[in-house]
């Protein structure tokens, strides 16, 4: 996907700010990214840019009620940042740059787990060149299709209608019914409109999601063949097990400065 982002200093993966947000002493360190398919006019999957207040509107307008979860920022990776993220996390949502190729990583690092196993118990949706780079759209997708145990979706929304109705369904056949929705497209639009970046250069960026089901930490990237398995974990550890997975992948791209993580957090009522 792409991002408009602006060009700021690098975050360390020790637990600097990672968002468009202030410390107490004022400095802000990074600008939210976005996502953007194209720079021209009348894209069906627009600018989404990465930030609580664009996903909880889109996720709210397609039938999440307000008091059932909210993404949140995650401000650094260090203990002291995570410990202020609201609980209970139900997914984590990172936004960074394509890392180039390396024939060194681990197999396991570059390649799905495409067994049927893994597809059966994780609500997964491709990323098929059709749909552009809606890749902001299937992380929320991923997000909230995996904790819909955790969250009671509004009956005949936008969302409820869209799980039922693909829940049967293998990750190409949903990225098909997403690809002709015009409900979830037009609520991406109204997200994409509500993001207050500036435009700037234009890097190549990409949104990935992570969740814990069956004590196992998936990585759910529509652009690869299946969900990727790093290993146990649990409701009470996604937040650490995937910052750990993060900060790997940061390393592997030490160049940039456009990096963001928001949670998705589950309102305790």
């Amino acid at each position: 996907c792409l991002k408009k982002t602006k060009k700021l200093p690098l975050p360390s993966t020790s637990g600097e700010i990672l968002s468009k947000k202030e410390k107490t002493s004022g400095e802000i360190l990074m600008a939210a990214p976005t996502s953007s398919a194209s720079a021209c006019s009348g894209e069906r999957w627009p600018p989404l840019e990465s930030s609580p207040e664009v996903f909880n509107q889109f996720m709210w307008s397609l039938g999440v009620p307000r008091g059932e979860a909210e993404f949140h920022d995650v401000y650094g990776l260090d203990a002291d940042a995570l410990a202020m993220v609201p609980q209970p996390v139900l997914a984590v949502v990172f936004c960074f740059p394509d890392p180039p190729e390396d024939p060194a990583a681990p197999p396991e690092q570059v390649s799905a787990t495409e067994d049927k196993e893994s597809l059966d118990e994780v609500y997964f949706i491709k990323q098929i060149d059709s749909l552009g780079n809606a890749c902001g759209t299937i992380a929320l997708l991923h997000a909230v299709g995996n904790a819909c145990s955790e969250i009671s979706l509004v009956e005949n929304s936008g969302l409820d209608l869209f799980f039922k109705s693909t829940a049967s369904m293998d990750p190409y056949e949903r990225a098909r019914v997403l690809e002709k929705d015009d409900d979830m497209a037009r609520a991406h639009s109204l997200a994409a409109s509500a993001g207050d970046t500036e435009i700037g250069d234009i890097v190549e960026e990409h949104y990935v999601c992570f969740t814990a089901l069956n004590r196992t930490l998936y990585e759910l990237d529509g652009m690869k063949g299946g969900p990727i398995k790093h290993g146990p974990s649990s409701p009470e550890s996604l937040l650490q097990d995937a910052v750990n997975v993060i900060k790997t992948m940061m390393q592997r791209i030490p160049d940039s400065v456009n990096f963001n993580v928001m949670v998705l957090s589950r309102k305790l009522k």
